[in-house]
């Protein structure tokens, strides 16, 4: 059991000192436009390297600036890259940290999650995980205090996924955001027309083509079109680039995206 998830990748993923990490995420906040008035109920953002995935991750955050004070609770989910498990982890955590900042857990939500199917507690799961942590400077900058509801997802059907986030959808008040990276080591053009396929599915809400192929985050992405397709949500590409074009070169690239999700109106519009 462990009271507080203390930060795995800061200093490697992103800064670990907290004004430096500020200046960081404003940093590429600002060189994002918003991208229409309607608020996304979900969003799809990278979790690599800030400076390789930062960029394209403000494009998804940058949809969150006037939601401040309206958001109080975030449902974040990606994949496991360190411990093979089969469902959903949650874990004993009250509070998530990363620096300058600790997020509270809300933990009446995890209490109603972990009753459901394929969901189970799994600290081991999410000690080292870094899919969910970098997304949480993002979160802190755009939306201020909420509550966190982190999930890890391991070899899970899409519809158990599709079940778990609508148990968690709640109401304008609620966040729902999945991390994923795209195509990975594959040359710079080789990657941009795989990940424009990944493109096609996920605003045709396809969530039978993901697999990790395409996608590291396939669990959760999968599990989203599947319910934003039974929720009829409409879906808007908000950018799409690789590691070649961000810090790297474009012999063995990594894609990334960014995707919003909206229902019908707009909740804060």
């Amino acid at each position: 059991m462990i009271e507080v998830r203390k930060p795995a990748v800061a200093g490697t993923f992103y800064p670990d000192d907290a004004a430096e990490l500020k200046a960081a995420v404003c940093g590429y906040l600002s060189g994002v436009a918003v991208q229409g008035k309607d608020a996304p109920k979900a969003l799809i953002a990278p979790h690599a390297g800030y400076i390789y995935s930062g960029p394209v991750a403000a494009s998804a955050y940058a949809q969150l600036r006037s939601l401040k004070g309206k958001i109080s609770r975030v449902v974040l989910i990606g994949p496991s890259h360190r411990v093979g498990f089969r469902g959903l982890a949650l874990c004993t955590a009250s509070a998530y940290a990363i620096p300058g900042k600790t997020i509270p857990l809300d933990l009446d939500a995890e209490t109603r999650l972990s009753s459901l199917p394929g969901v189970g507690m799994l600290d081991s799961a999410h000690v080292s995980e870094h899919s969910l942590e970098v997304h949480l400077p993002f979160l802190v900058e755009t939306l201020g205090d909420f509550r966190l509801v982190p999930i890890v997802a391991g070899q899970a059907d899409r519809n158990v996924v599709a079940n778990v986030l609508e148990a968690a959808w709640g109401g304008p008040e609620t966040l729902i955001v999945v991390s994923t990276d795209l195509s990975h080591f594959h040359d710079y053009d080789e990657a941009r027309g795989i990940d424009r396929k990944t493109v096609d599915a996920i605003e045709g809400l396809n969530a039978e083509f993901m697999d990790g192929n395409h996608a590291c985050g396939a669990v959760p992405v999968a599990g989203l079109l599947e319910l934003a397709k039974r929720k009829s949500l409409t879906v808007k590409t908000l950018d799409v680039r690789n590691s070649g074009d961000t810090a790297g070169p474009h012999d063995r690239v990594v894609g990334y995206g960014a995707w919003a999700f909206y229902e019908e109106g707009g909740a804060h519009a």
